[in-house]
């Protein structure tokens, strides 16, 4: 299965967060590489979206649709603090 980049889930993510997502950066929890969202690996034949670190391959985030809703595990893809 071939993976595509994280421009592929841009618009569950603006649907969730409201805003443009695929920019913000973020670390993988697993291996702290970071990257921005639209250069992680998305795997989207799961009954959803499963994003992956390009770095170490392990899972970032996952997005499912449930009843309608839109949900959005990214527990392990921190993403950076951006205020100032």
């Amino acid at each position: 299965m071939e993976a595509l980049d994280g421009n592929a889930i841009a618009g569950p993510l603006f649907e969730y967060f409201g805003t443009e997502m695929t920019v913000a950066r973020g670390s993988c929890a697993h291996c702290g590489a970071t990257a921005q969202i639209a250069e992680l690996a998305v795997y989207l034949r799961a009954p959803g979206a499963v994003v992956r670190c390009r770095v170490c391959g392990k899972v970032v985030m996952v997005l499912v649709r449930i009843r309608n809703a839109l949900r959005v595990d990214f527990s392990y893809f921190r993403l950076a603090d951006t205020r100032d």
